[in-house]
């Protein structure tokens, strides 16, 4: 947007002197407050300039509307990315429920030796099978669990506004972050939910 002398005037005064008062701009531009009230409005308008009672202008420096966007689709996974809950797969129903309680988590990871993923199995999934006739102290929570391929996973460097997307489009509250194997296996070395997205957008809204 182009400014004319005046205003740019101003503007170079603001940025060298704020919090200035408007009478303040007006001596140093040898001016009347009623002949420059026309320009400080327009600064304030657009952006530029902010006015507060009993303080004067500062530079607030031009408003881009798509600064937020832009913030949130740079956050990554591996910035807000928790700490996995794993098991093995022999592992049992009960002991699983307990993990998940003392935790409080939502979901419980199912991995082998070296941390590959072989499944997942959410605290409704377990639930499920308590309140049946199973002895979930004996029944192992690979009998139950989701196996691949049917899982959904996030990497550390998503963005994790598109894991936020991939989350409700599924309709599920959190995810395993994992990395590549060279044996073609997934390695678990975090999770992702629901928190994790709040925490982040709290932490924007804050400015950090």
């Amino acid at each position: 947007m182009q400014l004319n002398e005046r205003q740019e005037k101003i503007i170079e005064i603001v940025k060298e002197n704020g919090p200035i008062t408007g009478e303040r701009v007006a001596e140093k531009l040898n001016l009347t407050r009623a002949s420059l009230r026309p320009d400080l409005a327009f600064l304030t308008q657009i952006g530029l300039l902010e006015a507060r009672p009993r303080v004067g202008y500062y530079y607030k420096g031009e408003q881009n509307p798509f600064s937020m966007y832009e913030r949130m689709r740079d956050l990554k996974v591996s910035d807000y990315q928790s700490q996995p809950v794993m098991v093995s797969e022999s592992t049992s129903v009960y002991d699983c429920i307990v993990r998940i309680f003392v935790e409080d988590v939502g979901t419980i990871f199912v991995v082998n030796e070296a941390q590959e993923l072989e499944g997942i199995s959410s605290r409704k999934d377990m639930l499920k099978i308590a309140i049946g006739k199973a002895d979930i102290n004996q029944l192992p929570i690979g009998v139950i669990m989701t196996r691949m391929p049917n899982i959904v996973v996030a990497y550390e460097d998503e963005s994790l506004w598109e894991v936020a997307k991939r989350m409700i489009d599924r309709q599920i509250d959190g995810m395993p972050v994992v990395r590549d194997r060279e044996n073609g296996q997934l390695q678990v070395v975090g999770r992702v939910t629901k928190t994790n997205i709040a925490k982040a957008f709290v932490s924007l809204g804050q400015g950090e």
